[in-house]
């Protein structure tokens, strides 16, 4: 009797979109500006973040923060939350933490 086997195997890289993109002007200063920030989820983020969100207001005038938590860190934010940071906000930051 012969028993047939398989395997099935999962490739777990994402594709290649060869997507070439112009980087931003840099910001000449963060006077006036809105700055957000993308928090992970991770243990602590939120810490940095309310912090950070402080000094750039208090210290580099930044005009206001405004903060998009995600469900887990390993799910992206999503289309739709991108676009609305990048039309309110002047300047984003991806966090991490623990």
């Amino acid at each position: 009797m012969m028993i047939s086997e398989s395997s099935l195997v999962f490739d777990p890289t994402s594709p290649s979109h060869n997507v070439v993109r112009q980087a931003a002007a840099p910001l000449g200063s963060l006077k006036g500006k809105v700055v957000g920030f993308i928090d992970n989820s991770k243990p602590n983020f939120e810490h940095l973040a309310a912090d950070l969100n402080a000094l750039l207001v208090s210290r580099y005038g930044a005009a206001r923060v405004v903060t998009h938590r995600k469900r887990s860190a390993s799910m992206s934010a999503g289309a739709a939350v991108l676009d609305d940071l990048a039309k309110e906000c002047d300047l984003v930051i991806t966090g991490s933490g623990d």
